[in-house]
């Protein structure tokens, strides 16, 4: 068999086909950069408009929410690396011949895609109506930016960690930030495909 179809693989057991780390971190930067040209294109607004950037706001019902650089949901965005890193990587161990660096561009591709969506009309709309978040006009693009950046540490940070501090990780977190404010990834998600009233009722309770 030719050197070149031998499949390369590192001390992490990642193959290195595909984009080195350096050369995704490249890319990814990219997809980032170009996600934000089309939120500013869409309309979305820089910075909050109340013109100032906050390291954190911690007022989920503010019209200040979701327009700093991290909130409540930042959480959520660090749970979306590690859930693309173990997606990633079970294909991986699956036999997708996919290095490290390719499945970094595929997890920035997923969440800036998502980071577009989620910014459209049609899904303002759907949050403000099927749930507690009546404030909510969109992200800003710094929000949406920092919220690409805390995906990729979460991704990172799955690399690093053992399998079962990740998950403890990301179980500590949506339990935390559930508590907290009544909200995480989980009901989020739960309340954009199919809003519960008793679970609104409960997150207005806040």
């Amino acid at each position: 068999m030719p050197a070149s179809d031998v499949m390369a693989t590192g001390r992490d057991g990642w193959s290195e086909r595909g984009p080195s780390l350096a050369q995704g971190l490249l890319l990814a930067g990219g997809i980032l950069l170009l996600a934000c040209l089309v939120l500013l294109w869409m309309g979305r607004l820089p910075i909050c408009k109340c013109g100032t950037i906050k390291l954190w706001h911690g007022v989920v019902a503010s019209s200040e929410n979701s327009q700093h650089l991290s909130d409540w949901y930042t959480p959520s965005h660090i749970i979306h690396g590690f859930l693309f890193y173990g997606l990633f990587r079970l294909l991986r161990q699956a036999g997708l011949p996919i290095s490290l660096g390719l499945a970094l561009v595929l997890a920035m591709m997923l969440e800036a895609s998502w980071e577009v969506a989620e910014n459209t009309e049609a899904v303002i709309n759907r949050y403000r109506e099927a749930t507690i978040s009546l404030d909510y006009f969109g992200d800003s693009v710094l929000n949406s930016a920092a919220d690409m950046l805390a995906m990729t540490a979460g991704f990172f940070l799955a690399h690093a960690l053992p399998a079962v501090v990740t998950v403890l990780a990301g179980l500590t977190m949506e339990l935390v930030v559930g508590w907290l404010i009544r909200d995480n990834l989980t009901l989020n998600i739960i309340m954009l495909v199919w809003p519960m009233d008793w679970i609104k009722a409960w997150q207005a309770g806040a």
